[in-house]
């Protein structure tokens, strides 16, 4: 549904529905990174495929690796002193993921399917939604092909004559109550091959291995008062990926710069889930194309390693705005709205990377950009997750700080953001990476 926008803001309104696309575009992780690599082709990066010679001549590059997708800028001249401005996201959010055998019939006849919860969801929000199966299907010849069904499923809740205590308490057994219903007294109904004729295959023979998930259908759209905020699944995380994106796709507008850092967009998969995978912030990816970029531009290690300690990292990731009906789970000293500005995020337990150095490092950004910031910290008596802005900075030493967009509903099957907040957060990535 194309969203209704009826602001004074031209700028405003066109981020908000190029969000709104890219949020309808990227169902799983898979498409995400292939949306992303897209459209920075379009914009005449080159895709770098990791099997041959690393390209580290002066202009835009992409590759994708799975779920997670890399991209980066050289200069038309790099200095002994230069290093890498990195902006790191993760395309990942909670989900169902299908089992091998994905499908099963109950005795009474209901076909559903099955599935393995992906991550640290809020359960109950993911009943009674219509459901569609996203992901990436693995041919006996090795190519992938993205997929999307339309509408398959649902989680059907009990209704409330048969459990009347359901609003005091609601308890969800994952293996016994989280199974989508797909059909009824059809058992000879494969999913499978429904699943394959929706990525215009004929059949599921051919079909060797699969990436599936299952996600809400129902599309993206703004609301509100002057359509200031979106609704949508999906936006922890990719609302720091479409920012980051689109202000790297500013940035190539304006042309190669002459100097300066090289240029890092770093998306990763399996943030919900600790990130250790060879797509995940914690595996080798990121190390791989810092490393190789540096050998290919003639560095040695010590001169890779000088780079390294000459690189930043500012990792974006949702972060959460104040809820209006539970302000006491807040700190009562640091209440961040959405709307007013991304968001820093700060922890003494370092669940994320944040110090003074990456502070300055974050609103000399904001300053040049022109947005205003502000600072989560969480409630003393309540513990906080986090992103991958530690992993980076254990894994190779860079100096980061975590921020992000402000979110309601976090992990929700549906969550919300502001658009304001979007715009901003596109301008000071943009303004970090150019040296601010």
């Amino acid at each position: 549904m194309t969203p209704r926008l009826e602001s004074d803001h031209p700028e405003l309104d066109a981020n908000t529905l190029d969000y709104v696309h890219f949020l309808a575009d990227s169902p799983s992780p898979y498409h995400a990174a292939h949306l992303v690599a897209q459209r920075l082709e379009n914009l005449g990066f080159s895709r770098q495929d990791e099997t041959t010679a690393w390209d580290a001549t002066p202009g835009g590059h992409v590759m994708v690796r799975g779920g997670a997708v890399m991209a980066w800028v050289v200069p038309e001249n790099i200095s002994d002193t230069a290093g890498f401005r990195i902006v790191g996201a993760h395309t990942d959010s909670p989900a169902f993921t299908l089992k091998p055998s994905p499908q099963t019939t109950t005795a009474d006849g209901w076909g559903q399917i099955e599935v393995e919860v992906y991550g640290g969801m809020i359960m109950n929000s993911w009943l009674d939604r219509e459901l569609c199966i996203a992901g990436r299907l693995i041919l006996a010849s090795g190519e992938e092909i993205l997929v999307r069904t339309a509408p398959l499923a649902r989680i059907p809740q009990l209704a409330i004559h048969l459990n009347r205590g359901v609003n005091e308490s609601l308890h969800l057994d994952p293996q016994k109550h989280l199974h989508p219903v797909w059909t009824v007294d059809t058992p000879d109904t494969s999913l499978m091959d429904t699943i394959a004729q929706a990525a215009g295959l004929d059949n599921a023979n051919d079909v060797v291995s699969f990436d599936l998930i299952c996600v809400p259908s129902q599309g993206p759209v703004t609301f509100g008062a002057d359509s200031q905020f979106v609704a949508s699944g999906r936006q922890d995380n990719l609302s720091s990926v479409h920012p980051g994106l689109c202000a790297l796709e500013d940035l190539a507008r304006q042309g190669l710069p002459s100097d300066g850092d090289i240029l890092v967009f770093s998306c990763f998969d399996h943030e919900e889930v600790g990130s250790e995978s060879r797509t995940g912030a914690a595996g080798p990816i990121l190390e791989d194309v810092l490393r190789r970029t540096a050998f290919a531009l003639g560095r040695d290690e010590d001169g890779y390693a000088r780079m390294i300690a000459s690189s930043t990292c500012v990792s974006a990731d949702a972060a959460h705005s104040i809820h209006p009906n539970y302000p006491e789970v807040h700190d009562p000293s640091h209440h961040p709205v959405m709307g007013r500005g991304p968001i820093l995020k700060i922890n003494a337990k370092q669940r994320y990377a944040t110090n003074g150095v990456g502070m300055a490092l974050w609103k000399r950004a904001c300053d040049a950009a022109g947005v205003p910031t502000q600072n989560f910290v969480s409630n003393n008596a309540s513990p906080c997750g986090t992103t991958i802005g530690p992993i980076t900075a254990t894994r190779l030493g860079i100096e980061t700080v975590d921020v992000g967009v402000g979110l309601l509903s976090m992990h929700s099957a549906r969550e919300m953001s502001h658009v304001a907040d979007l715009l901003g957060l596109r301008k000071v990535l943009a303004a970090y990476w150019l040296g601010a």
